[in-house]
């Protein structure tokens, strides 16, 4: 019999309704990602995500049930002080995140600011919150004409910084990076450093690239230390700042992480964890809930594909790190319950309702592995099967 394997997917903002505690982080408007996504574009087409139960853990109508799997859904509550993809990861790994990690919702310190300028050796534009496609937008041009970098943040605890890849090289991105990473310090403790790269002109436009690389805070001791050996996709791998991961490819896209996915389920990894941002990156920060329905109809292609190599002792659980309603006025991330759904070989639906702690996927992955839920970790939560 093949050894057992977990196959975690986050669908990165992916939210299933307000959280109790949302209008502590700015969310008064009751967000409910996919319900909201689904009831502005009269609903849309997922019958695997609805067979899986979770778009039914999202409020989105559907009855679950798929043939020739087991399947257990539910919601997840963050217990950690935030809404980002930081705090959710870590927190599906055992890591509460207590007190929250700083915003800037006036800009950065100016002696936070000086001491970066000082360290790459030019100034910058903006220092304040805002959207990162509008800010290249307002300052590309002044970026264009002096070569300073575009510093902004937003409400998550982020320090952005936006180069045109034709004035700044990539590398030379990266490194202003670190060299704010290791500014960021206490009490100016960021949980990311992202460098946002962009190309284009003043008279056509800039667009992002999907160059973008995050600089997270080295996280303390958790689940995937304990696990070694893990085969990360997407931004997950930063997230942790690659400990405990085998070195790959960086994939920047849904379509990267699909085929990046296909090839680590052929692998001899035991545990794999994915994330797809577009939903949240394209979609959810840019207020397009017809493109978030599209999204989410795509990946059912890369669900089926899943689920088809899935092996007899496979394990694939669904989940979300925060939401991300592209229907509410706000671009930012908002404070959300998230769907999460484990499916295997077998029969049978049955669902778990509401459970504290998103390490809820951590105590999965543990129990399906046969592996000990460290004692260091979140107590709070169980596995869901």
């Amino acid at each position: 019999m093949d050894s057992p394997r977990v196959i975690v997917i986050v669908l990165d903002g992916c939210g299933a309704g307000f959280a109790p505690d949302a209008p502590e982080f700015g969310d008064h408007d009751e967000p409910s990602t996919l319900r909201h996504t689904w009831d502005a574009v009269g609903g849309f087409t997922a019958p695997l995500l609805a067979a899986t139960g979770y778009l039914a853990a999202g409020g989105v109508p559907g009855t679950p049930g798929l043939d020739g799997f087991s399947v257990t859904f539910g919601r997840l509550r963050e217990l950690s002080k935030g809404k980002d993809s930081v705090t959710g990861h870590w927190e599906m790994m055992g890591i509460v995140t207590d007190p929250a990690f700083p915003t800037y919702p006036q800009g950065f310190p100016i002696s936070l600011v000086k001491a970066f300028e000082s360290a790459i050796g030019r100034q910058t534009l903006g220092n304040r919150p805002a959207s990162g496609t509008q800010i290249i937008q307002e300052l590309g041009p002044q970026h264009l004409d002096t070569g300073f970098p575009i510093l902004y943040t937003s409400a998550d605890s982020v320090f952005q910084i936006a180069c045109h890849e034709e004035v700044v090289p990539i590398e030379q991105l990266y490194e202003f990076c670190t060299i704010a990473r290791a500014l960021c310090a206490k009490p100016n403790d960021v949980s990311r450093v992202i460098a946002r790269p962009f190309l284009g002109t003043a008279a056509e436009g800039f667009v992002r690239t999907e160059r973008r690389k995050d600089f997270p805070l080295e996280p303390p001791f958790n689940f995937v230390d304990a696990v070694g050996d893990v085969l990360g996709l997407g931004v997950v791998p930063e997230l942790f700042a690659g400990r405990g991961f085998r070195h790959v490819r960086r994939t920047q896209s849904n379509a990267e992480h699909e085929a990046a996915l296909r090839e680590a389920l052929g692998s001899d990894a035991r545990f794999i964890f994915a994330n797809f941002e577009d939903f949240d990156m394209l979609y959810g920060h840019r207020n397009d809930p017809a493109g978030f329905a599209r999204c989410l109809e795509r990946f059912e292609q890369t669900l089926a594909e899943t689920l088809s190599q899935l092996r007899p002792s496979d394990l694939l659980v669904l989940t979300a790190d925060h939401g991300n309603d592209p229907t509410t006025p706000s671009t930012d991330h908002s404070r959300e319950y998230v769907p999460v759904s484990a499916i295997a070989r077998g029969v049978g639906v049955s669902s778990v309702g509401d459970l504290d702690g998103f390490s809820v996927v951590g105590r999965t992955v543990a129990h399906r592995l046969g592996l000990a839920w460290p004692k260091t970790l979140d107590a709070s939560s169980r596995s869901i099967l």
